[in-house]
């Protein structure tokens, strides 16, 4: 428990620092973590083949390139290229056309690397888009993935009767995720319309336990991952934390999130 601890101190005290300051050095410590995250998907081995060295580098060098894309935008002007979403396409699928045995690279481990390259690129990307528009909302989707976590864990200690997904997370409890939601709600509504836009209380209390009803669903997504590849952690990164994605797991699906329901609302 100590080491578990002194393991969250040691992140806040490295990432609080970098969010507060923004700028390249904030954009620099996105692009380290997106790639950790990437490096997890990858290790998965029951999710894929054997992956070519060659395929795991241009990966990791596509997704940077759509983490850094239009870092230096305020403004929220989402969607990927269609000519660079072509472009990966064929870099990743044509080697499978030279791969003909039985766990060699084959055209699901393309369409997973693609998957991977799309998903963590769009959420990291927004992650300093959203820094560079305000620093208050992504100290907003924090508090709220914090916030949940931590009344879900509570609640479901203290009150907790019902599983919600025993074949996926079997310590959960529906009474867990209603607590976690209504406690991850009532503050960052606060914090976001004292902070962020004052303009109607009613559709950010909305807005706010519609992220952290997300946030716990992404959460039991990354778990059925886990249980899906026979694994407790998605790396041993961080001392009693586990690896990247153990730790963001539910605040990815906070950022996406927030970001589908300005843009189309």
């Amino acid at each position: 428990m100590l080491k578990r601890v002194i393991s969250a101190i040691v992140m806040l005290l490295i990432f609080i620092p970098l969010l507060v300051a923004g700028g390249r050095a904030f954009y620099l410590a996105v692009g380290i973590i997106a790639l950790l995250a990437c490096k997890e998907m990858i290790d998965l081995k029951e999710s894929h083949s054997k992956i070519p060295s060659g395929l795991v580098l241009g990966a990791m060098l596509a997704l940077l390139v759509l983490v850094f894309r239009d870092a230096e935008n305020s403004i929220l002007s989402y969607g990927i290229s269609t000519r660079l979403f072509a472009l990966l396409i064929l870099i990743f699928l044509i080697p499978t056309l030279f791969s003909y045995k039985k766990g060699e690279y084959n055209t699901r481990d393309a369409f997973y690397l693609l998957g991977v390259i799309l998903f963590l690129g769009t959420a990291f990307n927004a992650m300093i888009v959203l820094r560079n528009m305000n620093l208050y909302i992504l100290v907003y989707l924090f508090g709220i993935t914090i916030l949940t976590d931590t009344f879900a864990l509570l609640i479901g200690m203290a009150f907790g009767r019902h599983k919600l997904a025993p074949e996926i997370s079997p310590k959960k409890t529906w009474e867990g995720f209603l607590g976690g939601a209504i406690f991850g709600t009532i503050i960052p509504s606060i914090f976001y319309y004292y902070f962020i836009s004052p303009e109607n209380i009613i559709e950010t209390i909305v807005m706010t336990l519609v992220i952290s009803v997300v946030a716990q669903l992404g959460d039991l997504i990354f778990s059925k991952i886990k249980r899906e590849n026979n694994i407790k952690d998605f790396s041993d990164l961080i001392p009693e934390h586990g690896g990247i994605l153990d730790r963001l797991d539910s605040t990815i699906f906070a950022i996406i999130t927030y970001v589908l329901i300005i843009i189309l609302i």
